[in-house]
């Protein structure tokens, strides 16, 4: 192939791909950077040797400038690095830790999750089919607090467009339930930078190392070990029950499993003072209750469960694991 088509394959792929994407790309590259070292010309080469992706040097400075306008000063090797704080949150539920994966996206295994900041449990972890969805995140967000009967005192999340419904469901819920808090003092959601959103970062490393590099095995070879009845293989639970080592530096609980922390709150100094909330709020958690009923339709009114479906459900197919997934996936082919 000439160089001539080359480049334009190159640039008919840039100019397709939507910039959201391409936004994506710089950010979860960005993200791997906590120190902000790289510079747009070293993206460029990880992006495409990576995701044989090919973006412009112009958009991606232009993204990095707009994304993190201070980390172009931290590129100067006798600069300062970003100082790192100790997390600090007063017991369950408030604030949540949300943000997408996408390391598995290329395999069809888009991620999103969200932990509790004070004891680092993962409330919920979805592989949905699009988490670039604002409506699909939205429901993901209501279908946590429906399940846990409220809504946290802050959510925490990265920039991205796909939480626009979020916020708008946090800041409604806000004032239905505890109008009288400062949104000043308090925010009902706080945007900030991947690389500081310290707890849902690191929680996706440990799902790399445990998780993700097995799946894209799996992918690979088109068969796997998993076994859909051994708890081992439910991956938030084995996540929620591993114990973490004893930090004497951390101010949030450590040398514990955060199922136990979560549940046992009180004898981590996890108590929430009553006058930090409003008077609805659960008197054990950091949680302002809500109806569950109205956050049932709100879910329906958005979508409802189709938002995350993979397939229509009046297929007719066994229940799916890494052992019959390819079978599954041959013996619907003559009918695709």
């Amino acid at each position: 192939m000439s160089v001539t088509v080359c480049m334009s394959v190159v640039s008919s792929m840039f100019t397709s791909m939507p910039d959201l994407d391409k936004r994506q790309l710089v950010f979860d590259e960005m993200a791997k950077d906590p120190n902000s070292k790289r510079g747009p010309q070293t993206i460029k080469e990880c992006l495409s040797m990576e995701h044989g992706v090919h973006l412009t040097r112009e958009f991606i400075e232009d993204t990095m400038r707009e994304e993190d306008p201070e980390g172009f000063r931290l590129c100067d090797p006798t600069s300062e690095k970003i100082p790192r704080t100790v997390l600090v949150c007063i017991g369950p539920h408030q604030e949540w830790s949300g943000d997408g994966h996408d390391k598995l996206a290329a395999i069809g295994f888009p991620i999103w999750g969200v932990r509790d900041v004070w004891s680092g449990k993962w409330l919920g972890l979805w592989v949905v089919p699009n988490n670039r969805l604002k409506d699909t995140i939205g429901y993901l967000y209501l279908k946590l607090v429906h399940e846990y009967g409220g809504v946290p005192i802050q959510m925490t999340t990265d920039c991205g467009s796909e939480l626009v419904t979020v916020y708008g469901f946090a800041n409604a819920l806000r004032e239905e339930l505890a109008s009288n808090l400062p949104i000043d003092i308090l925010p009902v959601h706080k945007f900030l930078q991947s690389i500081h959103n310290i707890t849902i970062e690191r929680g996706w490393l440990r799902l790399c190392l445990d998780w993700g590099e097995n799946v894209k095995i799996y992918w690979d070879v088109g068969a796997g070990i998993y076994n859909p009845s051994d708890p081992q293989h439910n991956l938030k639970d084995r996540f929620n029950n591993h114990r973490v080592r004893k930090d004497k530096r951390k101010y949030l609980p450590s040398g514990v499993s955060p199922n136990v922390a979560f549940s046992l709150y009180h004898n981590y100094n996890g108590d929430l003072p009553e006058q930090a909330f409003c008077a609805r709020a659960s008197q054990d958690y950091g949680l302002q209750q809500v109806d569950r009923n109205v956050i049932s339709k709100l879910m329906e009114d958005i979508g409802g469960e189709e938002l995350i479906r993979f397939v229509l459900v009046d297929l007719d197919l066994p229940k799916l694991s890494m052992d019959n997934i390819w079978n599954v996936f041959q013996a619907m082919l003559p009918h695709m």
